[in-house]
């Protein structure tokens, strides 16, 4: 029968002051999990480093650094604040508890241990770490893909990152929750994915294209939706509107379908607003960066017919947030390539 090689298990640090319990849990986890050992905080933090494990069980009263020190201390490090601690004591203070969820602890397990209690709860906080991990690479993805449409478009990719916290601002400012405001800042960079299938020769053209290559060019949002595809929920269903529904207008008059109003996706006209902001008020290889005052009156001119008008109310109320994002991610000097 096959085996799971150690380089393949999952790395656990196990760290307690008493072999008794060191013992212990080995006997409990060495068949399924790698295991690394420490008797001290000192050494923990150690291997903590070196090692990176995916978990671990930490006593909590050990002597010269108690649990509660090692655990704040690998919180307070860049390199180890993600990995997640277990707290393993035999204190049931409520108070105890408290300190070690506020450090950043994900779990306690009560000695003395149940061998059940601990192969589940371990299982469990490994799980949730390959959730993260997975969620962490489809939202690289889902930015990388946003990138690539704007290197495309003869854009240096700091539009996108512009935009993207553009929206967020404005979200927050239209009450927005915090997990909605940041679908939308990871969303958004998708918003001109369907540049991908629109010719170079269109997309490149320094003049004013014809009327067949402007009906080329509107397709891409409906391009960009078939791409992201259909999703239900989740980061990629906000995608998915804001890439098919951004180019329609408030007062019906945009692409590609002509809704009108609030038929129109609220993410799609929050990034309808950011999109424009950041195009007007930064060179682009057809037009100089127009003054900010200028790009804010033209904003609120075009509130009730382009835009939403109550999110161009929230737009004013954040102006000078959006400012200092695009102070914090201005065009390095010569970025834009040259039109032909």
């Amino acid at each position: 029968m096959a085996t799971t090689g150690l380089s393949d298990q999952q790395r656990l640090l196990l760290v307690d002051d008493e072999a008794t319990n060191l013992h212990i849990l080995r006997t409990l986890l060495q068949d399924s999990y790698q295991l690394l050992f420490a008797k001290n905080g000192s050494r923990a933090l150690e291997l903590a480093r070196q090692e990176m494990p995916d978990l671990i069980l930490l006593d909590v009263m050990m002597p010269d650094m108690t649990g509660f020190d090692v655990c704040k201390t690998l919180k307070q490090d860049e390199t180890t604040k993600h990995i997640p601690v277990i707290f393993v004591t035999a204190l049931a203070d409520e108070a105890d508890e408290t300190q070690g969820f506020e450090l950043g602890c994900v779990d306690y397990i009560s000695k003395p241990i149940n061998p059940s209690i601990v192969r589940a709860r371990v299982k469990t906080h490994l799980q949730l770490v390959h959730m993260d991990e997975l969620k962490h690479s489809r939202l690289q993805v889902v930015q990388r893909l946003g990138l690539a449409a704007e290197y495309k478009d003869n854009e240096t990719g700091l539009h996108v990152i512009r935009m993207s916290h553009v929206s967020r601002l404005i979200a927050g400012a239209a009450g927005f929750s915090e997990q909605a405001q940041d679908e939308i800042l990871h969303a958004a960079p998708m918003h001109d994915i369907g540049k991908i299938g629109i010719p170079d020769a269109i997309l490149s053209k320094p003049g004013k294209l014809t009327a067949e290559e402007w009906d080329h060019m509107k397709q891409h949002p409906a391009i960009g939706g078939r791409i992201i595809g259909e999703n239900s929920t989740g980061l990629l269903a906000v995608a998915r509107r804001i890439a098919l529904y951004h180019h329609e207008r408030w007062d019906g008059t945009g692409y590609p379908h002509g809704l009108k109003g609030e038929e129109i996706p609220i993410e799609a006209r929050i990034i309808a607003i950011a999109d424009v902001f950041d195009a007007l008020i930064n060179e682009r290889p057809y037009k100089p960066a127009w003054p900010v005052d200028k790009a804010v009156a033209q904003i609120n001119a075009d509130a009730g017919s382009h835009f939403d008008p109550a999110l161009v109310e929230c737009f004013n109320q954040v102006l000078p947030e959006l400012i200092a994002v695009n102070e914090r991610w201005s065009e390095p000097e010569g970025a834009l390539p040259p039109t032909s």
